[in-house]
């Protein structure tokens, strides 16, 4: 890829000519409307144009799939047309944008899904050149910093939710904080629905849940990541953020969609902490296959924010995603933005996970760099809390030394307490 371009692969539906939608696509984006005017010219497009790469053809639908009011207007629907799916490679100039993350979000989708040209539109990929990748934030922390501050090597960390979600006081969570930290917890996280309640305030909140994060450090030398949920607006973000390093904090959670890429930009700048992204809403964006965005391309535009964890949600779990959109989501997380470059950071596996869970997560991704986390796979063990966090650090070791979950449960009882109570469950 030329240092002063970068593509965008995009997933058409049309009954129109693939190629003339291409065109109308690059033109939209670039430099172009529906006509030509005075001032566009040939210099200008030359320099400023996006361009076509690649179209390629592939299935064709007898039904549109999405509404179109451009296309009823014009009586498209009523010609017995057929529908085809294509492809599309499209390269934009760097200089267009410049390392503007807004730009270029609105660049690379901006008012396609809108467009009168097609009945469904998806944002496939984004590829940058490792020069434009390196004009935007890097990760801080990412896979070395959140090992290095947890003290985990060699194994997944094991991680949970703060439970019930919402309702506790600011010292009843820090009591359930304390008891985690107890169980063996690596690290823990607010629910997204969990911001600045008048219940519990999250200044109040930081302070009693890093109280006793702080004992549990000095009793045994472990630290604990809490990541607390600070999604506000940026002025109270980035007070929420220096709170949580007063008090020894090594984390701090945004629910991505509803802060903003300038927002997460200017919260990374600010701080050091790592920064745990939460994607809650990403299901509106991405569910129907023929509109919205990849994972691959949603979470490149979030990494050039700056963040060091990306949600993947979780294998066999209780979302609607299926398990192959979700080891190609870590999969993504765990790969360079642009050839040569270390900017991985690390996938946080979720929703519905339990000890039985860990093998076909292993066989999916073979890495450990990765956070596990169990809410109820933790909570609700049958042996309690630290019985849950060892089944899982058992089923973890297990797959780890090629064991299978049962025989390695003949002789590690949490982990076979977990079988017996959650298999039961989810059979």
């Amino acid at each position: 890829m030329a240092g002063d371009r970068f593509t965008a692969t995009y997933l058409i539906e049309t009954p129109l000519d693939p190629a003339h939608v291409a065109e109308v696509l690059a033109g939209e984006q670039s430099s172009g409307t529906f006509t030509r005017v005075a001032g566009e010219t040939d210099e200008l497009r030359e320099r400023a144009r996006a361009q076509v790469e690649s179209i390629e053809l592939l299935d064709v639908a007898e039904r549109p799939s999405l509404p179109n009011g451009w296309m009823s207007r014009k009586g498209i629907f009523d010609t017995g047309r057929r529908w085809q799916r294509a492809r599309l490679r499209v390269s934009f100039p760097v200089a267009n944008v410049r390392a503007n993350l807004p730009t270029l979000a609105a660049t690379v989708s901006g008012n396609l899904f809108d467009l009168g040209e097609v009945t469904g539109l998806r944002l496939e990929r984004l590829d940058l050149p490792a020069s434009y990748r390196l004009q935007f934030d890097l990760p801080k922390q990412g896979i070395r910093g959140t090992r290095a501050r947890t003290g985990v090597q060699g194994r997944p960390l094991i991680g949970t939710i703060i439970k019930p979600n919402v309702g506790l006081t600011a010292e009843a969570t820090g009591e359930l904080v304390g008891q985690l930290c107890a169980a063996g917890v690596d690290f823990i996280k607010d629910d997204e629905c969990s911001g600045d309640p008048a219940h519990a305030p999250l200044h109040d909140r930081i302070r009693a849940v890093m109280r006793r994060v702080r004992d549990h450090e000095q009793r045994t030398g472990k630290h604990v990541m809490v990541a607390f949920h600070i999604s506000d607006e940026v002025d109270a973000m980035r007070r929420h953020a220096d709170l949580v390093e007063q008090e020894g904090g090594s984390c701090v959670m945004a629910s991505l969609n509803w802060c903003g890429y300038s927002a997460l930009q200017t919260l990374r700048r600010h701080t050091g902490l790592a920064i745990h992204g939460h994607r809650n809403g990403y299901g509106a964006l991405s569910r129907h296959p023929l509109l919205g965005f990849s994972f691959q391309a949603y979470q490149t535009l979030w990494r050039l924010a700056g963040v060091d964890h990306m949600h993947v949600h979780g294998l066999q779990g209780k979302f609607s995603q299926t398990d192959e959109e979700v080891i190609d989501s870590a999969h993504d997380t765990l790969s360079p933005l642009a050839p040569g470059l270390d900017d991985a950071v690390m996938p946080a596996f979720s929703n519905g996970q339990w000890a039985g869970t860990v093998p076909a997560t292993w066989d999916a991704v073979k890495t450990t760099d990765l956070m596990f986390m169990a809410g109820g796979g933790i909570l609700a063990h049958p042996g309690g809390p630290a019985a849950g966090v060892a089944s899982l650090q058992q089923a973890w070791d297990a797959v780890q030394r090629n064991e299978t979950l049962d025989d390695r449960a003949a002789r590690s009882p949490e982990l076979r307490q977990a079988l017996d109570f959650f298999g039961r469950k989810s059979a």
